[in-house]
């Protein structure tokens, strides 16, 4: 206070302010010096507090900047950017460890954590009222209780064991003692939570000003997504973590695979399915072309399918990420040869079926995929443009709607990723496109750079299309192929605009059918670097090359060297040390009985 005073004193001399202004400024309202407990006495601050949790929230829709937030895009195969520096960039290369780890996460959701605790510690001093019933009451408590177990989860899925804070830490607390709790805690921690908040929720948003607030949906969302990451391999019986302990020798992962956890999981997410759909949320079906209905499930903000969102405000930092340069973009977020590989055929086969030592795609001849010549004719409905690589022709529909590739045409002109093009690498400076491909899930073209329009956006945690999926891979784990794992999967299909599954196929294909359909369904959503590394299979994902094409040639549309196939980057993923994210050497600092995951 001495310090505000001097300069005030100051003030006075230099710009000729009367002392009784001085003294004003210096009054207090009985407000700024009230306690927690006379806080929450007060229905207006204790909803301010419990606004204030959702401050936690990730914004997921920053790929590349921000990067304690979402690193999980370009850390996976899904997408490579052009800016070295990145962290994501450091992770593909093997680079990162406890001491440059982005650690903001760990920091977030600790904090709302913290502010989750607090809340539910003071909330019964509210009083009752007309304005302030029992059932908002309760509903404010399944907020906050829902919130507190998505911010455990948010640490669980990089970090595996984490510490459980279910209790208001003071600063008299000794955090010294802070431990890791076993993984079978956390789990059962974070699903009691999610069943208390269900219970005290509504299953949808009573008030459109209450958007973005978690509902019974979320909570049954998160409980299925949890218990499907604890019956996969990372978590189920791993015996890479069996010497992971405390250092008072207590176990953190159980080395006991429990088969019946997939059994929990596919009830979990039939539960989610079935309670949703019974309150009205159902798949995204607006229109009739499944490529403009998929485009528009991320565009229309709260939609019928979205089970829990974050509002994340006016912004049109993924269109300048996304959109090509002669648009005013930055070319930056680049999908991979490897992702685009994996769209089917529109009639459901499969066009390529592995990789030579050399990197080249070994074609199923029955698929009519190939990778040379252009198309003479335009598709009716405008998916491609005559002239446009037969690479790009009769793929899957949310091909399509996710992927700008060299010659689709976007916004107002056809996008041009050859080198002298005008979005190409020769005219793009450090801002170039590094694959030959640009994002288009999830970019909206009505924003305009250039006359610095944006739009408003959410980020979508939880969709009800994703629990189709989870419920089908959950169910063929625990006992193959059954009638109600290909209607599962061939629900989502159909949705696209893709035929059934194929008839007879064992549970190893359909294993590898749900993973396919899941990388394309829920690309770019931050699913596939959880799923690879769940599934134990990043050591083959993102470990090796990664494809684009030749951006650095071509002349014109048609100009075929550019069209081959390149090395974009070779990656380094070391298991089992890459698997979880070092715990930040700064917080060990501070809590010496935290131990570090196995690697680091």
């Amino acid at each position: 206070m001495k310090k505000n005073y001097t300069y005030i004193l100051l003030a006075l001399f230099s710009v000729s302010v009367t002392f009784s202004a001085c003294e004003k400024y210096l009054d207090k309202s009985p407000e700024e010096d009230i306690t927690i407990e006379e806080a929450f006495r007060q229905r207006k601050y204790a909803e301010a507090f419990l606004v204030d949790i959702y401050a936690g929230l990730p914004n997921e829709i920053y790929f590349t900047d921000m990067i304690d937030i979402n690193p999980f895009i370009v850390a996976s195969d899904e997408m490579n950017v052009p800016w070295p520096e990145k962290f994501p960039k450091m992770m593909n290369k093997g680079s990162w460890n406890a001491f440059n780890v982005a650690g903001q996460i760990y920091k977030n959701m600790y904090e709302g954590i913290r502010k989750a605790n607090i809340f539910l510690k003071y909330i019964e001093l509210t009083p009752l009222s007309t304005e302030f019933t029992a059932v908002t009451r309760d509903r404010w408590i399944g907020e906050a209780r829902f919130l507190r177990a998505f911010y455990h989860f948010q640490l669980m899925r990089i970090y595996g064991p984490v510490p459980i804070m279910d209790y208001a830490a003071g600063v008299a607390d000794d955090f010294t003692q802070i431990k890791r709790r076993p993984m079978e805690e956390c789990v059962a921690f974070v699903a009691s939570e999610c069943d208390r908040a269900a219970s005290m929720l509504p299953m949808n948003v009573v008030e459109n000003r209450d958007l973005g607030r978690p509902t019974a949906a979320a909570a049954l969302a998160l409980k299925a997504r949890l218990l499907l990451y604890n019956a996969s391999p990372l978590w189920n019986g791993n015996p890479d973590y069996a010497p992971v302990a405390d250092k008072q020798g207590m176990k953190l992962f159980s080395q006991t695979y429990v088969a019946d956890k997939w059994n929990l999981a596919a009830a979990a997410a039939k539960t989610c399915i079935e309670q949703c759909e019974a309150a009205g949320y159902k798949l995204f079906d607006r229109y009739a072309d499944p490529v403009k209905n998929y485009q528009q499930l991320f565009l229309e903000n709260n939609n019928s399918e979205v089970l829990f969102a974050r509002n994340s405000g006016r912004d049109n930092w993924m269109e300048k990420s996304a959109f090509p340069g002669s648009l005013g973009g930055w070319n930056g977020w680049n999908p991979t040869q490897n992702q685009i590989d994996a769209y089917n055929m529109a009639d459901g086969s499969v066009p390529i079926t592995g990789y030579g030592s050399d990197g080249a795609p070994v074609i199923n001849p029955l698929s009519g995929y190939v990778e040379s010549g252009y198309a003479t004719t335009a598709h009716p409905a405008g998916r491609w443009m005559a002239d446009t690589r037969n690479m790009y022709v009769n793929r899957d529909p949310r091909f399509y709607a996710t992927i700008n590739f060299n010659g689709a045409f976007f916004i107002d002109r056809r996008v041009q990723f050859w080198s002298t093009g005008a979005d190409g690498r020769g005219n793009a400076g450090r801002d170039y496109n590094t694959t030959g491909y640009l994002l288009k899930k999830f970019i909206d073209p009505g924003v305009s750079l250039i006359q610095g329009r944006s739009s408003l956006k959410t980020w979508i945690y939880f969709r009800l299309g994703e629990f189709y999926l989870n419920y089908a891979e959950a169910l063929n784990e625990a006992g193959g192929p059954a009638p109600a794992v290909y209607d599962a999967v061939n629900r989502i299909r159909n949705r696209a605009g893709m035929p059934n599954l194929p008839a007879n196929l064992s549970a190893q294909e359909m294993r590898e059918r749900i993973r396919n359909e899941r990388r394309v369904e829920l690309a770019f959503e931050t699913h596939r670097y959880f799923d690879t590394r769940r599934w134990k299979i990043s050591t083959q994902t993102d470990n090796g090359p990664i494809y684009g094409l030749n951006v650095a040639a071509g002349t014109s549309l048609k100009d075929d060297v550019f069209y081959r196939r390149m090395l974009v980057e070779s990656r380094i993923f070391q298991g089992p040390k890459h698997y979880l994210f070092p715990i930040p050497q700064s917080e060990i600092d501070k809590s010496p009985n935290l131990v570090q995951n196995p690697g680091w």
